[in-house]
């Protein structure tokens, strides 16, 4: 056995119903009394905020971060010489919070309402011109994040849901990403496992807090698991349809998962076994279909707003972003096979 892990450095708390207070002790730790908070939403951001010392609340948050946002949230942090940033919202919102500290090397500590998983990682994402570039620095990686089940409960089921499945797919590319050890599997499967046990629960009792505690725990294990993998074919295929075409990005990795399973698994016998366990059914694929079926997930990319003639277009792009060590040899020919089922939301197979 030869592999080297690494961890990232990062306080973590769970703190169903207390993250205002939470949120407070971390910027206190860090010593900060100008905040610039993000957040896409004001109303429901504010109580999380009160116990901080908010400079300046910015809400221009975009899916997929543009550049121009971006530089347009930069130019707020110095205008009001922020010291600390504070992000309470989703994937776009984390984002947006990385794209400042990529720049200015501000602390951030966030505090995520959805599944997204970007606050757990070292990856930041920045979109112009069509093509989303990614790339890791740990200026970029909160040094808190405070997770509150609580503030999931306002969060609607079929985004809930399309979020979740995105944290799924964070597990699944972790099996077999580029730098993917042990321990990230180990981490995989333990998130494969809370993903598929608390996201029917959101779905039959979307006010449950257990349920949306559990789903919250496998997102977070499935994001830790990921920043060490590294990105995977699954990641790099929703990467060129999000920045070329402006697709949601949660329900993209939601439709497109399945496919990259079909594709990989066959290859990986003993990694399939392992999620097929965690999903308790024979094979991996399987019973990601039956939870897919059992949400109500989305399942075509034509139904997101991808066109067909889009699919040729794309596959270049895949080709070039494509891992070098993916499970299957990844070819024109089944790339393009991939993003046509996908758009018309066949059966994986």
């Amino acid at each position: 056995m030869h592999f080297t892990h690494e961890w990232l450095p990062q306080r973590v708390r769970f703190a169903t119903g207390g993250a205002a207070e939470a949120v407070a002790q971390e910027v206190r730790r860090l010593g900060a009394t100008r905040v610039m908070a993000i957040a896409s939403d004001a109303t429901r951001a504010e109580p999380v905020l009160a116990g901080i010392p908010v400079e300046v609340l910015h809400t221009d948050v975009v899916m997929h971060v543009p550049l121009e946002n971006a530089e347009r949230a930069r130019a707020v942090a110095a205008e009001h010489d922020a010291d600390a940033l504070a992000a309470v919202g989703g994937g776009s919102t984390t984002g947006l919070a990385k794209a400042v500290a990529l720049t200015t090397g501000l602390p951030i500590v966030a505090v995520p309402t959805t599944y997204a998983g970007s606050e757990a990682t070292d990856v930041w994402g920045l979109t112009d011109t069509g093509r989303k570039q990614t790339g890791v620095d740990r200026r970029v990686l909160p040094r808190a994040v405070v997770y509150d089940a609580s503030l999931m409960l306002g969060l609607p089921v079929p985004t809930s849901v399309a979020s979740g499945l995105n944290a799924l797919a964070h597990c699944v590319d972790s099996m077999w990403a580029p730098r993917s050890d042990p321990i990230d599997r180990t981490l995989a499967v333990e998130g494969i496992r809370a993903l598929s046990t608390g996201l029917p629960r959101v779905v039959e009792d979307p006010m449950e807090l257990a349920g949306r505690e559990q789903t919250l725990y496998g997102a977070y294990l499935a994001a830790v698991a990921f920043a060490s993998a590294g990105s995977g074919l699954h990641h790099k295929i929703c990467h060129v349809l999000g920045g070329m075409f402006d697709l949601p990005h949660a329900e993209t990795h939601a439709v497109v998962l399945p496919y990259v399973l079909a594709l990989n698994a066959p290859a990986v016998p003993d990694l399939d076994r392992r999620m097929a366990a965690a999903l308790g059914a024979d094979s991996a694929l399987a019973g990601l279909l039956a939870l897919r079926d059992e949400l109500g997930a989305p399942t075509a990319l034509r139904d997101l707003g991808l066109r067909a003639d889009d699919v040729p277009e794309a596959v270049q792009p895949i080709l070039d972003a494509a891992p070098p060590n993916n499970p299957t040899p990844v070819t024109p020919a089944n790339v393009e096979a991939l993003l046509r089922a996908a758009w018309e939301g066949t059966e994986p197979r």
